[in-house]
């Protein structure tokens, strides 16, 4: 696992007792001039660390709120190059984890060994590539790991056990478990076997595993992470950004924890 703020950060929330909130939000969604405004807000709501979307044309995992905050953050102009420039900026100001979760073709064209260096260059301790199987991973990995950059993997309930344990055994500051088969978006149930799905990966990692996709509501969230570490809240979290109900996200967060 990489040594790094992350893996650091989710550890002492771990060792605090606490579940691990991760909340999601899209860069340059409302502009990136309020990025370092939310993510400072992020953290004073106690989140462990925010994930942070980079807008794709083609984004596979994301369901309708995502794809349509990507679509806003695309209509401001915001590409990777701009993120990491902003994330640079406030890089000394800002102590809250940032993971980036992109899909593999804007670092392709960015170019992975400039991606890496500019993500570290920005304070980034972990990146997300949904789109990036285990095989192909190597082609990204040596970078990372020279800038001591967590690389988080997904597991799904769809896998065999044997890839699972791969997963489980390769991912770095957390194991990201797709709680639901499909694609981002609030959910109003989960499935029952989601429970033994959670209690499984536990036992194959010694790594937080934090449940995504689907959680909405604290009670969601604390019935989920009684089965793992804690929980990504995404969806849920734009839709109220881009309402602008920033004391409805506090609670969230808050009564999640």
């Amino acid at each position: 696992m990489s040594n790094n703020k992350l893996a650091e950060a989710l550890q002492a929330k771990r060792a605090a007792g606490e579940n691990i909130i991760v909340p999601y939000i899209m860069a340059g969604d409302g502009g990136l001039d309020i990025l370092e405004e939310r993510l400072t807000f992020l953290q004073e709501c106690g989140a462990a660390a925010v994930e942070l979307g980079i807008p794709f044309s083609d984004p596979v995992a994301d369901g309708p709120t995502i794809q349509n905050a990507g679509k806003r953050s695309r209509e401001n102009g915001t590409t990777l190059k701009s993120v990491l420039e902003r994330l640079a900026s406030f890089k000394e100001k800002r102590s809250i984890p940032v993971i980036l979760m992109t899909y593999f073709n804007p670092i392709y064209t960015y170019g992975v060994e400039k991606f890496a260096t500019d993500s570290a260059n920005a304070g980034v301790t972990g990146v997300i590539i949904p789109d990036l199987p285990l095989e192909e991973e190597p082609v990204i990995m040596d970078y990372l790991q020279e800038h001591s950059i967590s690389s988080i993997h997904l597991a799904a309930m769809t896998s065999p056990d044997d890839r699972l344990a791969e997963i489980a055994r390769r991912t770095e500051g957390f194991l990201y478990a797709v709680s639901v088969k499909g694609t981002t978006g609030a959910r109003a149930t989960h499935e029952s076997t989601v429970k033994a799905y959670l209690e499984n990966l536990k036992q194959m990692t010694d790594t937080p595993v934090l449940a995504g996709f689907g959680v909405s509501t604290p009670e969601q969230a604390r019935e989920l992470a009684s089965h793992c570490d804690g929980v990504i809240i995404g969806s849920r979290i734009v839709d109220l950004f881009h309402k602008g109900e920033t004391e409805e996200i506090k609670n969230l967060i808050q009564e999640s924890r």
